[in-house]
């Protein structure tokens, strides 16, 4: 078993969603969170999982947390001597995820609410980036945020983008077509 399906098997997803859709948590599809915002579809999250490689002990920064769902999947991830900084725009959600998190004591993830500027600066550099809302084009902020092999996967349009930093700061992209995301707020 691989960190990412034993992630899954130990974060149930029901346990990050409203109890109203409690009974669609095995459900491949985005389910509501409210505030217009969803939860991935898990076949979804899984693929940027894989696309984003990460390693146990990485530092990472997870863009539009939501429920804190990949958050939590990434802190299992990322173990012990790892961290997870989660960013979310809806004060309600930061408060949700956090809640979600601490319900299953998960202690190496903290939350906060995003700000005008893209990402969290004070805690970079990041080795893994993750954004799970679509934007309009890769903020610059976000690429000067990773660590020198750091990657970032963010959805653009209805692409998701794998964009790994090299040691001189070249970018390589890799695109996948075909996914459709809410907007990041």
């Amino acid at each position: 078993m691989d960190f990412i399906e034993e992630a899954f098997r130990h974060i149930p997803r029901h346990k990050f969603l409203p109890e109203e859709v409690h009974e669609s948590a095995h459900l491949d599809r985005a389910l509501p969170i409210g505030f217009d915002q969803t939860n991935s579809q898990p076949t979804t999250v899984e693929y940027m999982l894989r696309w984003l490689e990460v390693e146990p002990g990485d530092i990472v920064l997870d863009i539009g947390s939501g429920s804190g769902w990949t958050s939590a999947l990434l802190a299992h991830i990322v173990g012990k001597y790892g961290k997870v900084y989660a960013v979310e725009k809806i004060p309600e959600l930061v408060d949700f995820g956090r809640q979600n998190c601490a319900r299953l004591n998960i202690k190496n993830v903290t939350f906060f609410a995003a700000t005008s500027e893209p990402g969290l600066p004070p805690y970079a550099p990041y080795d893994r980036i993750l954004v799970s809302a679509t934007a309009p084009e890769v903020p610059t902020t976000l690429i000067n945020q990773l660590k020198p092999e750091g990657k970032l996967v963010i959805p653009i349009r209805h692409d998701v983008l794998e964009i790994m930093k090299s040691t001189t700061n070249e970018l390589i992209i890799s695109k996948h077509p075909g996914f459709t995301f809410v907007p990041l707020v």
